[in-house]
């Protein structure tokens, strides 16, 4: 029997940081596109703040992957709470100055530590055996469950508490990564090796990619969180353009963030007992399903309905899309291939967060007729990542058939 100690010694520690470091993003996400819209000359850029974050996580993510192939996940996972410190206290003296561009700046900083918390889901699965993989990484996911609640309590604790809105929010994101950088001291991943001359040097990034089983796990996972990220960054503008409170947009975050993260506490088994394949199905309908119940209205039930079902879908995608990705390449071509998803997964996440506020403020007349056209262009994609499952599904039984 494989002796997963370390494992699952590792989880704890990525856990924790999942909950802790993890609570800034909720944190950022429930205020900053309402700093934006203050700030902003036009509307129409309220969400740019959040799609600079995705940005700055797109464009570190390669960088951070290969240092974490040559230094260590620890080394990469230290540098990503050093960008969640430095944009945060970048934005906030953009706050400071109501200067939109330094805001800005702050964000794009930020995206290293968003970029750098995408590969505690692989870290997990670093030392963990075959059994073991989907669970450690459902377990890592799951620890954003706290964070789901932590960080907007924090949001709304701080967001008010200097003379300048949210500063107080940006200054205690400062601190959240200053002590939650601490965990990785008692993190067990041993670094790569360095490979010989005569090491197998694997797939060209090309290769990998027309891989079947690697293409169709890129692609729902890209689809998974560009339209999570879609239709949350809206939430907030949405829920307050629609007449209610920024505290009712918080606890409609909140509710979203928890349904992303209390299933991973069983997805890992689901995946285990039912294959990758139908819980990424499962995922992609119930992402279909939130679309829905938001184009029903505009109760505040609907949100809260509507978000809940777009967390629990992104948890069935995403964590299945990270499973079926982790056992589709090779140990020594970890480092090319999980750099190479994360950048096209958040660049997705950046076009689908560029596109948010354009659609939330800039497509109709009402803050009702923006929300519609935002789960409306879920449509496309939902339809691309579904042929894509089904054909892969189709094509393994063909090849089953055959042999």
């Amino acid at each position: 029997m494989t002796d997963d100690r370390r494992a699952r010694r590792n989880v704890a520690v990525l856990v924790a940081a999942q909950a802790f470091l993890g609570a800034q993003m909720p944190m950022i996400f429930l205020v900053g596109g309402l700093a934006g819209q203050s700030l902003a000359t036009n509307v129409c850029l309220a969400t740019l703040p959040i799609s600079m974050i995705v940005l700055g996580s797109m464009l570190s993510a390669t960088p951070v992957s290969a240092i974490m192939q040559r230094f260590g996940r620890r080394a990469g996972f230290f540098l990503g709470a050093l960008g969640g410190a430095a944009g945060a206290a970048v934005a906030a003296y953009g706050l400071y100055l109501a200067s939109f561009p330094v805001f800005l700046a702050g964000s794009l900083l930020t995206g290293v530590y968003m970029s750098a918390q995408g590969f505690y889901r692989f870290a997990a699965a670093d030392t963990a055996s075959d059994d073991f993989r989907p669970k450690a990484i459902s377990y890592v996911m799951a620890g954003g469950l706290i964070s789901a609640v932590l960080g907007p309590q924090l949001a709304t604790a701080t967001s008010e508490s200097f003379v300048v809105p949210f500063l107080g929010t940006y200054m205690a994101v400062v601190a959240v990564n200053v002590i939650g950088a601490l965990l990785f001291l008692f993190l067990d991943i041993p670094k790569p090796p360095i490979p010989a001359h005569d090491a197998p040097k694997g797939r060209s990034r090309w290769e990998l990619l027309t891989t079947p089983r690697i293409a169709v796990a890129v692609i729902c996972a890209m689809v998974s969180y560009a339209l999570m990220n879609l239709v949350m960054t809206s939430t907030p503008l949405a829920v307050v353009g629609c007449g209610y409170s920024q505290d009712n947009a918080g606890y409609v975050v909140t509710g979203h963030v928890l349904a992303m993260f209390a299933p991973s506490f069983f997805t890992g088994h689901l995946i285990s007992r039912f294959g990758v394949e139908r819980i990424m199905g499962l995922g992609i309908a119930i992402l279909a399903g939130a679309g829905l119940v938001a184009l029903q209205g505009v109760e505040l039930g609907n949100f809260f309905v509507a978000l809940i079902l777009l967390g629990l879908g992104w948890n069935f995608g995403f964590i299945g899309a990270t499973t079926m990705l982790a056992g589709a390449h090779e140990p020594h071509e970890r480092g090319r291939m999980q750099g190479l998803n994360d950048l096209l997964v958040f660049g997705g996440v950046t076009v689908a967060s560029l596109a948010s506020g354009g659609l939330m403020n800039c497509s109709g007349g009402t803050a009702q007729e923006g929300w519609a056209a935002v789960n409306i262009a879920m449509v496309p994609f939902l339809v691309l990542a579904g042929g894509s499952l089904i054909w892969l599904v189709m094509r393994n039984r063909r090849a089953a058939r055959l042999t």
